[in-house]
């Protein structure tokens, strides 16, 4: 084993994974380094969970490899290194959520002690209640505690604060900074933007299937586009807008002209030259802005090839209760 692929938690090699004729997993590139928290952002269907569920074997590639700490992902998964927090997971009914934790961790060869498991959940308190009789939001964090329960190299989570209300979202997000201090991997799938953003070392776009970008949360707003200029219209025609200097993108809502720029000073000089430049409001874009950018550009230009990401220049290194 090269130095390289001991660096390496999480590797897919051309993957692919259909549903008849669709590719849900269409030729897949990823390496995630060891110690890495990442996660992958995308609309629903992008995706994310066939990836997950591929991560985890649950189900084979159609085509390429994919691997975890350099062997298949049953192995690992069977070794005990891998801990998994699933959307559709159901906790055992009829047990207390000590119980439960306590069965998963027997099952592993180095388990996390259970209370510190509960105490990391945010559910020490619920030890001796039973499972069937908690709220959405209380179940999610059972499901959390199982995931620790071994004590995993790496955690996977799979929408992982869906009916959290804010608090124990924040509660779950300040747990998952304290595991990944201590050196494991973690991979996490979220359409929350600002999750992503804040808790993630790199941000894996996806699409339709495809990588579309993968970086930091900075690398991807410099690669969407630097700069938003926003304007009023004030009765003109907006379309000759959208060939003024530096504009990658024009959107009009109401009077209201927002054009996505590379070059916001070339730009904000021709709307002064044409006279437009009443309500001119220039910003940097924004985390939205550039996912939004990001998948617009892949479905209007069609995939790069696969698995091609967006060109970023990096090294691999929150609802209701």
């Amino acid at each position: 084993m090269t130095e390289k692929d001991e660096d390496t938690a999480v590797s897919f090699t051309g993957a692919v994974r259909a549903y008849g004729s669709v590719r849900a997993v269409d030729g897949v590139d990823l390496r995630i380094g060891r110690g890495e928290t990442v996660a992958l952002l995308g609309r629903n269907g992008a995706g994310k969970s066939t990836t997950i569920g591929l991560l985890l074997g649950l189900y084979p590639p159609d085509a390429g490899r994919v691997e975890l700490f350099g062997t298949e992902p049953e192995r690992a998964v069977r070794a005990g290194r891998v801990g998994a927090m699933l959307q559709d997971a159901r906790p055992v009914p009829r047990v207390t959520v000590g119980e439960l934790v306590g069965f998963v961790a027997s099952r592993y060869p180095a388990p996390m002690p259970v209370p510190r498991a509960l105490e990391l959940a945010g559910i020490a308190a619920l030890a001796g209640r039973r499972v069937d009789r908690l709220s959405g939001g209380q179940v999610q964090r059972v499901r959390f505690a199982v995931a620790l329960a071994g004590d995993p190299s790496l955690l996977v989570l799979d929408e992982p604060t869906a009916a959290l209300d804010v608090e124990a979202r924040h509660v779950f997000w300040e747990a998952m900074r304290g595991y990944a201090r201590r050196g494991h991997t973690v991979v996490f799938s979220t359409h929350y933007l600002e999750e992503a953003d804040d808790f993630a070392d790199r941000i894996v776009v996806m699409d339709r299937g495809r990588i579309v970008a993968d970086g930091t949360g900075e690398e991807l707003r410099r690669a969407a586009g630097g700069s938003l200029v926003t304007v009023s219209l004030a009765g003109r025609d907006p379309d000759g807008l959208a060939l003024l200097p530096g504009v990658r993108s024009l959107q009009v809502h109401g009077d209201r002209a927002r054009l996505r720029t590379d070059d916001s000073d070339a730009t904000v000089v021709a709307l002064a030259q044409l006279g437009a430049i009443r309500g001119l409001e220039v910003a940097p874009a924004s985390l939205d802005d550039a996912f939004l950018a990001l998948t617009s550009s892949a479905r209007d230009d069609g995939p790069a090839g696969p698995g091609a990401p967006a060109p970023l220049d990096h090294s691999p290194t929150a609802k209701a209760s």
